[in-house]
């Protein structure tokens, strides 16, 4: 390790002035001493003396009242607190405090992600007028346990693999390949196409959920299943027909599925009531990225090891609403069903 030595900087050797000193200055000018006689004394500069006059003179009245304008080195103290309480930034840590404690809240109780916060309050009018902080900082707090909320109630940041995913070959199709989708389907621009799977729990003859999730609007749609079979999905497909009555076809436009055994008819019931049916390759997963990932959320809610015959109704109804209530970033922070409710809107 090599320190230097020839260099042109100087340590600063300066320090404020004392109480004392201002004493000083002040039974010095009584005594009609000069700035300069002054700051010898002191042993300051003459400006530095100069200044400390002008912050710590001000107008007194004298018995009689008479006013006149005078050194006091109480004034000059007061003056000196005052500039030191505001020669330093507030950090934002303080000034945000009212979001960070909303932030806290939602993270911690609603289970949403920072950066969902961050957007939410962005855009609401109530946050119009409070100080926010951006997302990097915002994780940047829960790092470094600013917040009450500690990186593993983060969801994603423990969950993440590394692990490479291996080929496979050797899988049937069951019906129309993913690769003859629509240009309009792939860039999500018009409304009414979706991804579907099913969510199993703990136990191999157990209950299973349908989920159906819609690529331009991130709606999802979470049904109970009986089994995780052909006939289950049929069923659960003819009630929803039953409940758009009329509106189906312009909803469902399309559905992309994988390759289990339980969408094996699924052409042969949807295609008939003009919804097409497409199938992806086999595990490729990514290619029905946006159900894999809404899949994700609701494992926070029923993870692999619940029973899914033991989940309430309330419990799947409440998973299904939080993930449409939740504030996206790629919807411009709102939320699915905001943006499903207005794409309804133009169709019926």
């Amino acid at each position: 390790m090599t320190v230097q030595s020839e260099h042109t900087t100087t340590a600063r050797s300066f320090k404020h002035l004392s109480l004392s000193e201002r004493g000083a200055i002040f039974a010095l000018i009584h005594e009609n001493r000069s700035i300069r006689y002054i700051a010898k004394r002191l042993k300051r500069t003459p400006s530095t003396v100069c200044r400390e006059i002008r912050r710590g003179t001000t107008a007194q009245l004298r018995t009689g009242r008479i006013p006149y304008q005078g050194y006091f080195p109480e004034t000059g103290q007061a003056v000196y607190a005052k500039h030191r309480v505001n020669s330093r930034k507030i950090g934002k840590h303080n000034r945000a405090s009212n979001f960070l404690r909303f932030a806290e809240t939602k993270i911690l109780k609603d289970k949403w992600s920072p950066d969902a916060v961050v957007g939410y309050c962005r855009n609401h009018p109530l946050w119009q007028q409070e100080a926010l902080v951006c997302t990097k900082t915002l994780y940047n707090y829960i790092d470094r346990r600013r917040l009450a909320v500690r990186n593993i109630d983060l969801y994603l940041k423990v969950r993440r693999r590394t692990t490479p995913c291996r080929g496979r070959i050797n899988k049937r199709i069951l019906g129309q390949s993913i690769e003859h989708r629509p240009i309009e389907i792939l860039t999500r621009e018009e409304f009414g196409h979706w991804e579907i799977d099913t969510v199993v729990g703990r136990r191999s003859k157990d209950e299973s959920l349908l989920t159906l999730t819609e690529r331009k609007t991130r709606q999802e749609l979470v049904i109970r299943l009986a089994n995780k079979d052909s006939g289950s999905v049929q069923n659960a497909m003819k009630e929803l027909k039953e409940r758009t009555d009329l509106s189906f076809a312009k909803i469902f436009r399309s559905i992309t599925a994988d390759n289990g055994s339980e969408f094996a008819d699924l052409s042969a019931l949807l295609t008939p009531w003009s919804c097409q049916v497409y199938f992806t390759h086999p595990y490729s997963s990514w290619e029905r990225g946006t159900n894999e990932r809404h899949n994700g959320l609701i494992r926070r809610f029923i993870p692999k090891t619940k029973t899914i015959r033991n989940v309430s109704n309330a419990l799947v109804r409440k998973t299904q609403d939080w993930c449409n209530l939740l504030p996206r970033k790629i919807l411009g922070y709102k939320t699915p069903q905001e943006c499903f409710l207005e794409e309804l809107s133009l169709i019926t």
